[in-house]
């Protein structure tokens, strides 16, 4: 059994190359794979390993960066390991908006706990907005919520500025960062009621019974697990090989899909020479499976 462990925090961060490579070569040498962002705003990732392995790794990570706390974090377990290797990125935001957050006074009130949500999302005056990307959004998310259809995070601004100031907004995401960098361009902006989902969609799922729940479908996440249900277990969805796009056991139905190929997503899309490319790959991958050999052809989310 392998745990993931989700995370981020925003503050000032300096030696971002010395710490790259610092947190790097621990990753690589103790057995602990994912995806890590740092910037000078702050880190942000989701890594996965043995039990104890993630535990060495959360002392590592607040004694490079010198972190007390982390603003949010999650854990969850899988069967499997959901990532297949480690990498550390730097990169100017954590979630590009260009807007940083290092300096950031938070309102303690603006975080709603999961078994506050429904109560809050509930009341008619509520916009309930879920800031994440479309197709995130297309195999989950809350009652009545909005979504903006913007695949790119730098133009959800644009979108933002639409809202009235005197609006009483509720926004969630998959883990909270996203929230937390809109919810601070619209306080910037003049918004009073800005409102989000503490820890994420993940949170809410490990905490709210389905019976009680007010999510509807799967949760997308950034790793090979694909999507997660209720108390977080591994849902359903699987990855399209050529377009990357998740994709559901109906779509795996279709006349238009084929493994490793296409999906009805992108079946019109790709051309004759893609799908050639797409099968060779997926015929090595057969045959690496039965001579029990690994191959690892699944993506990791950026």
């Amino acid at each position: 059994m392998f745990t993931i462990f989700g995370f981020y925090r925003f503050q000032q961060i300096k030696k971002l190359k010395k710490n790259q490579k610092t947190l790097n070569n621990f990753l690589i040498n103790n057995n602990v794979y994912g995806s890590v962002i740092i910037s000078k705003e702050g880190i942000n990732g989701s890594v996965s390993g043995k039990n104890n392995d993630i535990k060495n790794c959360i002392i590592q990570l607040k004694k490079i960066f010198n972190i007390k706390n982390f603003d949010s974090f999650n854990n969850s377990k899988s069967k499997f390991n959901p990532f297949h290797k480690s990498k550390v990125k730097i990169k100017k935001e954590v979630v590009s908006m260009d807007l940083r957050l290092s300096n950031r006074v938070k309102k303690k009130q603006s975080y709603i706990e999961p078994k506050k949500w429904n109560n809050l999302i509930k009341d008619k005056k509520t916009f309930l907005l879920d800031a994440r990307k479309p197709f995130e959004n297309k195999i989950g998310s809350f009652k009545k919520s909005v979504n903006p259809d913007i695949s790119n995070f730098r133009d959800f601004p644009k979108y933002l500025k639409k809202l009235k100031k005197d609006q009483q907004i509720a926004m969630f995401c998959t883990g909270g960062i996203r929230c937390e960098k809109a919810s601070v361009y619209l306080e910037n902006k003049g918004f009073k009621n800005v409102y989000q989902l503490k820890g994420g969609i993940i949170n809410y799922l490990k905490k709210i019974r389905k019976k009680d729940s007010l999510w509807k479908g799967e949760c997308f996440v950034f790793d090979n697990r694909v999507s997660l249900k209720h108390k977080l277990k591994q849902g359903t969805y699987s990855v399209c090989g050529g377009c990357r796009q998740p994709i559901s056991i109906k779509d795996k139905k279709s006349k238009r899909y084929e493994e490793g190929v296409t999906c009805p997503n992108c079946f019109n899309k790709l051309t004759k020479n893609q799908k050639s490319r797409f099968r060779m790959r997926q015929s090595q991958i057969y045959k690496a499976k039965l001579s029990g050999k690994k191959y690892n052809f699944q993506k990791e989310y950026n």
